[in-house]
């Protein structure tokens, strides 16, 4: 099995694992500044970046995920050192359950709005909803999945002009080929139905070793994720910080998210 990762800086290791099919693309504008600090290890769990786009993917299991990337850190991680971790989105459900497989490799984790949406209390309708992402991108494409998902995450009714795009019918539905082109398409139809169903180990997460922190970003209040990420540091009594940005923060604001990541591993002084 070959696992696929990127190195550059130099430093302690801080282990990225990006979100959505876990493609890295757009990182490139925070990993270049926490490169001055940190040794950036950039995960790619299914090698979307390195070639492996188009190739046949299977549904994906959380543990899969976390398994290789403590291969990585096996491979990169010099002998006697712990490893910072860092995972957005799905990345981030991979870096809690590293997390509690793993906790003697690392030192400090930070989940950013991980879509662990199990520990809420209205747990079965968000699950529901994810579901129904996925069959939408099956039955009508991404434009209608994404108008659905957004009203979702944003915990709010559809707009006229979502619904719309949802009462419109595609050309053809999305076939087979189209799933395996993009990582959108595969992040629709292999990650996010798994990924949003994983019951993360709430007990291993509370666990004082690795320290754990649940971000979440400030222009997210009142939406699912942020409400799931303030669960999340409840229930586990870990630290919750607001980060620059929504919940794709990490691309939209790169500079002040990078500032921010810096010091919530590394305080000043």
């Amino acid at each position: 099995m070959s696992d696929h990762y990127d190195v550059r800086g130099t430093g302690p290791v801080l282990l990225i694992i990006p979100g959505g099919a876990g493609h890295p693309m757009g990182l490139e504008n925070i990993t270049t500044p926490l490169s001055e600090r940190f040794t950036v290890v950039t995960y790619d769990p299914l090698g979307l970046a390195h070639g492996q786009l188009g190739e046949p993917v299977g549904e994906q299991r959380v543990e899969w995920w976390s398994e290789g990337a403590a291969r990585v850190l096996e491979t990169v991680l010099p002998e006697g050192e712990s490893a910072y971790v860092f995972g957005s989105s799905a990345g981030a459900v991979a870096a809690l359950d590293l997390a509690s497989r793993h906790p003697g490799r690392l030192r400090h984790v930070v989940a950013h709005e991980p879509p662990v949406v199990t520990v809420l209390p209205d747990a079965e309708r968000q699950r529901a909803l994810f579901t129904e992402v996925r069959d939408i991108y099956r039955a009508r494409g991404v434009e209608a999945a994404s108008a659905r998902m957004t009203a979702g995450l944003e915990e709010r009714a559809l707009t006229e002009q979502e619904l719309d795009r949802l009462s419109d019918a595609a050309d053809q539905p999305p076939s087979r080929t189209d799933e395996l082109a993009t990582p959108m398409a595969i992040s629709l139809t292999r990650v996010l139905v798994p990924f949003t169903s994983y019951a993360p180990d709430l007990a291993a997460l509370s666990a004082p070793s690795p320290r754990l922190t649940v971000a979440m970003g400030i222009d997210s209040v009142g939406q699912l994720l942020h409400r799931t990420a303030t669960f999340l540091a409840r229930r586990t009594g870990s630290v919750a910080r607001q980060f620059p940005g929504g919940h794709l923060g990490v691309l939209t604001h790169p500079v002040e998210f990078a500032a921010r990541l810096r010091e919530t591993l590394v305080p000043v002084g």
